[in-house]
């Protein structure tokens, strides 16, 4: 995907492209790939597949949810900062938090959002499942790009999440996951609120929204024990 078919498929999705954040985006490319030879981001990395699987794949989010507004956002397990910095570099009102477990991603998520001159969105260095014990309540979407099973993070996440709040998970194929998470999702106070699914453009690879809201406070009686979140989730 070049810049052009970038513009053109972001305004498919009723995205506007501005030449302010192509420079954004340049400007993050080029340190992506910098800290890229240092630590290990992403194996993606030749300059059109970045614009199509992380750039624009991030975007899609906005499939589901508007984002105009301001609003506060917990990108959970952010690595290279995807969804959470493409989504600030074009929707300047939300308020994002990225979380990541590994002080070397957070240092890089700090340069970039530093260098780029961003306002409003902070890298936390921390899991999810000791943040959320801190942070009750406290954010409007919750989202994560290909980071854990559906069941798993809802558990660990849904207690940072507001009442009428929305967990939305960026996934490839998902049916399973749903399905096995169908029995549960009742017990954190979520409700399946929507899926989208759609090929991303080109290689035609499936992708798949999945939206939950939250329905009231989560109980405490559905702990998961801690033995089984680090198998499935600290690994």
């Amino acid at each position: 995907m070049n810049r052009e078919e970038f513009i053109l498929e972001c305004s498919k999705i009723g995205i506007k492209v501005t030449d302010e954040q192509l420079l954004l985006l340049e400007k993050y490319y080029k340190l992506l790939i910098e800290w890229n030879n240092k630590i290990n981001l992403t194996a993606i990395t030749e300059e059109n597949e970045v614009y199509l699987k992380h750039f624009y794949d991030s975007l899609t989010l906005y499939k589901t949810i508007d984002l105009n507004k301001s609003i506060k956002v917990c990108d959970v397990g952010s690595g290279a900062g995807f969804p959470g910095i493409v989504l600030k570099i074009f929707f300047k009102d939300l308020n994002i938090v990225l979380v990541d477990s590994l002080q070397k991603r957070v240092n890089y998520l700090n340069e970039v959002i530093n260098s780029l001159g961003l306002k409003g969105i902070y890298a936390i260095h921390s899991r999810m499942e000791d943040y959320s014990k801190t942070h009750i309540e406290e954010f409007d979407v919750i989202t994560a790009r290909a980071v854990a099973k559906i069941g798993i993070l809802s558990e660990i996440a849904v207690k940072a999440l507001k009442v009428n709040g929305y967990l939305i998970f960026m996934k490839g194929n998902a049916r399973e996951e749903i399905e096995a998470f169908s029995q549960k999702s009742d017990l954190l106070g979520l409700s399946l609120n929507e899926t989208v699914e759609f090929l991303l453009p080109f290689e035609n690879s499936n992708r798949t929204l999945v939206k939950y809201k939250k329905i009231f406070k989560t109980k405490d009686k559905y702990p998961r024990r801690m033995e089984i979140i680090k198998k499935e989730y600290m690994s």
